[in-house]
């Protein structure tokens, strides 16, 4: 199981998605967004995942990353 962490464009569209992964047994929960990285509303999803998860994303979606053992961020999904 992976650890991810998805941006989005407005805390609307984070809450949604929120709602979207538990009702799909999936645990996520909403956190702000860590300094290294940017968001338009500041507010972040961070779940555990075996994979990213992004059908499930409500469409204002900005990023997805998986987050490594290591704590670094790798890219995998840019919404511009």
């Amino acid at each position: 199981m992976n650890q991810y962490i998805a941006t989005f464009h407005t805390h609307v569209s984070a809450l949604i998605t929120t709602r979207t992964l538990t009702q799909n047994g999936i645990s996520a929960r909403m956190a702000p967004v860590p300094r290294k990285l940017s968001s338009s509303c500041g507010t972040c999803i961070l779940y555990a995942a075996d994979d990213p998860q992004q059908e499930k994303m409500d469409r204002d979606v900005e990023h997805i990353y998986r987050i490594s053992p290591q704590n670094q961020y790798e890219l995998l999904f840019q919404n511009l």
